[in-house]
C-alpha cells in the first residue's frame, strides 16, 4: 500500500496551492465593512440579467441566500442548474463538491464559479483518490474485490465519483441511500456481496442498519492512514460493508447526552436529525431524514409543537425565524455552522459577480472531461432508481 503524499508545511511557512485552495482572490476583496455590498450584488446581478444563474445551498448564511435564485440542497441545485442552459453563468453558493456537480451536469458552454475557491468540505476531502485506489488494491489482495460495488454519497470529489463510475458503483443522496445500496447489492448477488461506501461511514452505517436490516456487527470501517484500513483479510471477507472513515464536521458533533437532556427539559420534544449524524444520535432521535426531509417536516409540524434539530445552524436558525409558532432548537449546546460554507459570504459573491459584469471569469470549476465522462456514470446510474427523491 503506498503513502499518500500530503504536505505538512509548518504555521505561517510555504504554500501548497494544490492543497489550499482559494488562500487568495486576484483583484480586490471589497471589505466587509462596505455599507454598499447589498447595493453592489444588487447591481451587478442586475446588469448580468439572464447571463448569471445564482444557486444558493440551505447552508448558506442569509446575506447570500437573499440574491440566490433558487434555494436548495446540493444534487437538486446542480440539477436546477443544468435546468438553465440559457444561464452562460452558473454561480454556486455552495462547497467545491457542489460546484464540481454542477460543472458535470451543465452544458459546455456554461461556465460555473465558486466566489470563494476555498469553500471546500471536509468530508468530502477525507477521501483522496489516490487513497481510495489503495483501498481498492488491498481488496483485490484479500481476495474480495470481484464482490464489492462502490457507492459514494454525492457529498464526494468529481475524481471519487469517477472512481464508482468506473468500477460499477454509483452516487446516493441521503435521501435514496437505501435504494441506492439495495442496487448494489443486487450487483453481486449472493451472500458475499459487499460495498464499499464513501466518504461518510455515519450515513452508510445508519442506512445498512436502520434501512436494511443488516446489523453493527456487519460494518467494518476503513481507516485510510493505516495499513489495510486497519483490517484483516478475515475481517474484511466478513464485512458486508466497508465504510470509509469520513464524517461531516458538523454533524459529528451531535451528542445522544444533548439528546438525553432536551428531553428531560422539554417533555414531548421532538428530535429531528440528518442521517450524517452518528449511529448512537440516530438511535436515539424520532425522525431522521435529509435537508429536504428536515425542512418538509418543520412545514408540516403543528403549531405549538417543540422540535431539536441536528443539522447545520444557518438552516435551524432560518427554520426558527420562517416558524414562529413552532419552538425550534439547535441540537448542541455550542453554535456550530459549516465553517467551509460560511466562506461563501458577501464580499466574495460581490467581487465574483462584479467580475462577471466586467467579462472576467473567476473561480471557474472545471471537471476534466475524462473524469466527467466516469463520474457521469455514477450519477446517471443513480438517476435510474426506481422510486426515491435524488436529494441529500
Amino acid at each position: 500500500m503506498s503513502t499518500v503524499d500530503l504536505p505538512l508545511l509548518p504555521l505561517g511557512k510555504g504554500r501548497d496551492l494544490d492543497a489550499e485552495r482559494g488562500v487568495e482572490c486576484p483583484g480586490d476583496l471589497p471589505p466587509a465593512s462596505d455599507p454598499h455590498l447589498v447595493e453592489r450584488a444588487r447591481a451587478a446581478k442586475e446588469a448580468l440579467g439572464d447571463k448569471v444563474f445564482i444557486l444558493g445551498h440551505h447552508y448558506q448564511r442569509d446575506e447570500v441566500i437573499q440574491f440566490a435564485d433558487v434555494t436548495g440542497d446540493s444534487f437538486k441545485l446542480a440539477r436546477d442548474a443544468a435546468a438553465r442552459p440559457d444561464a452562460e453563468y452558473i454561480v454556486f453558493c455552495g462547497v467545491h463538491f457542489m460546484a464540481e456537480s454542477a460543472d458535470i451536469l451543465t452544458s459546455e458552454r456554461q461556465q460555473v464559479v465558486l466566489p470563494d475557491l476555498a469553500a471546500g468540505c471536509s468530508m468530502a476531502d477525507m477521501a483522496r483518490l489516490r487513497q481510495v485506489e489503495d483501498a481498492w488494491d488491498a481488496l483485490a489482495d484479500a481476495g474480495i474485490q470481484d464482490l464489492v460495488v462502490p457507492v459514494t454519497y454525492m457529498n464526494s470529489s468529481a475524481d471519487i465519483k469517477a472512481f464508482c463510475g468506473r468500477n460499477g458503483g454509483l452516487v446516493c443522496t441521503s435521501s435514496n441511500a437505501d435504494v441506492a445500496l439495495e442496487w448494489a447489492m443486487a450487483q453481486r448477488p449472493g451472500v458475499d456481496a459487499k460495498i464499499l461506501f464513501l466518504p461518510d461511514q455515519h450515513l452508510g452505517r445508519n442506512t445498512a442498519v436502520l434501512k436494511m436490516g443488516l446489523t453493527v456487527d456487519d460494518c467494518v470501517v476503513w481507516d485510510p492512514m493505516k495499513k489495510n484500513g486497519g483490517l484483516t483479510p478475515e475481517e474484511l471477507q466478513a464485512a458486508r460493508f466497508i465504510l470509509w472513515k469520513g464524517h461531516c464536521s458538523v454533524h459529528g458533533r451531535f451528542s445522544a447526552a444533548v439528546v438525553d437532556e432536551l428531553r428531560e427539559q422539554h417533555p414531548g420534544i421532538n428530535i429531528l436529525v440528518h442521517p450524517e449524524c452518528t449511529h448512537e444520535v440516530c438511535l436515539k432521535a424520532d425522525l431522521i431524514g435529509s435537508t429536504e426531509f428536515i425542512i418538509k417536516t418543520i412545514e408540516a409540524a403543528p403549531a405549538g409543537s417543540i422540535w431539536a434539530i441536528g443539522t447545520e445552524l444557518n438552516l435551524v436558525n432560518r427554520l426558527r425565524t420562517d416558524h414562529p409558532d413552532k419552538s425550534i432548537v439547535f441540537l448542541d449546546r455550542n453554535v456550530c455552522f459549516c465553517s467551509t460554507m460560511n466562506r461563501i459570504d458577501l464580499p466574495h459573491l460581490v467581487w465574483a459577480l462584479e467580475n462577471l459584469v466586467a467579462g472576467n471569469v473567476v473561480n471557474r470549476i472545471e471537471v476534466d472531461p475524462d473524469t466527467e465522462r466516469d463520474a457521469l456514470v455514477a450519477l446517471q446510474r443513480m438517476l435510474d432508481l426506481p422510486g426515491k427523491s435524488h436529494r441529500d
